[in-house]
């Protein structure tokens, strides 16, 4: 008596969801005796859901030599990827040009305006803007034919480190310290022209270029607004106002300098001819 019990629960807990289910589904439209056909509405088919396309990365064994050349192009675009940032910031003049508009930021003592992405925005886009002749050379004498399959990788890496070794020796023409210190360094003799120089050893010289230089106009920047502070701090002091921030009040008059002189325009022009 209790298995029969037992099995008749269970043969109930077994039909329950199917019943349930068969309540749910809507009746069939079967029209009634008599009912004419043409007018019944036919329940629309559910929408097909958007087909996402699959992704897949596979590594197989190469069938031709184009595909292995194909690859190794792609694993040294990766690798320049990587590289650019570093790249953009230490071979180009972005890294004169940002340090310069952080020490015009300095100078007036601003803290919080223009904020430090406003100042990197500004310094890529002049970067671009001197770098332009450049980047064009590069990509004529070497993107183009690569992409176009007139030249290989070595080719196009020689065509493309030219023009950034040409505007690297450019700026310390005048003054090549820095290459003849390196040089020394690695015990290299003394160069007669650019090809005697290595690009391992042009790079770091060109940085530090780049810094000296930078540094030289920020402390041109910096004597005009020392002058203001100098001539605010001391009438304070004569004032007795020793509590009140002498930054405080001397920060309107070189914003009234800076905007009465276009500071902006006198400081860009000044960047650009200094890579002349």
């Amino acid at each position: 008596m209790k298995e029969k019990f037992l099995l008749s629960i269970l043969l109930l807990f077994l039909v329950l969801p199917f019943a349930a289910n068969a309540q749910a589904l809507p009746p069939p439209a079967v029209p009634f005796p008599g009912q004419a056909t043409q007018g019944t509405t036919a329940i629309p088919a559910p929408a097909q859901a958007p087909v996402i396309p699959f992704v897949d990365l596979t590594v197989r064994n190469p069938e031709s030599g184009r595909e292995v050349a194909f690859s190794v192009q792609l694993l040294l675009l990766l690798t320049v990827l990587t590289l650019a940032p570093s790249i953009l910031i230490l071979m180009t003049s972005f890294l004169r040009i940002s340090i310069v508009l952080d020490f015009i930021k300095r100078a007036l003592s601003l803290q919080q305006a223009p904020p430090n992405q406003v100042i990197l925005g500004i310094s890529l886009f002049l970067t671009i803007f001197v770098m332009w002749p450049t980047l064009e050379t590069v990509y004529n004498n070497s993107i183009r034919p690569l992409s176009a399959g007139e030249i290989n990788v070595q080719d196009a890496y020689r065509q493309a480190e030219n023009p950034m070794r040409t505007f690297m020796f450019n700026q310390m023409r005048t003054k090549p310290q820095n290459i003849e210190l390196f040089m020394s360094m690695r015990g290299l003799p003394r160069p007669q022209n650019l090809d005697d120089v290595p690009t391992y050893v042009l790079i770091p010289a060109f940085i530090l270029n780049e810094l000296t230089v930078a540094f030289k106009i920020g402390i041109l920047l910096f004597i005009p607004f020392i002058v203001i502070d100098m001539v605010v701090a001391s009438a304070l002091m004569s004032m007795g106002m020793i509590m009140l921030p002498p930054v405080m009040i001397s920060m309107p008059f070189k914003l009234i300098l800076f905007i009465l002189v276009d500071g902006w325009g006198l400081l860009t022009a000044q960047i650009m001819g200094s890579f002349v």
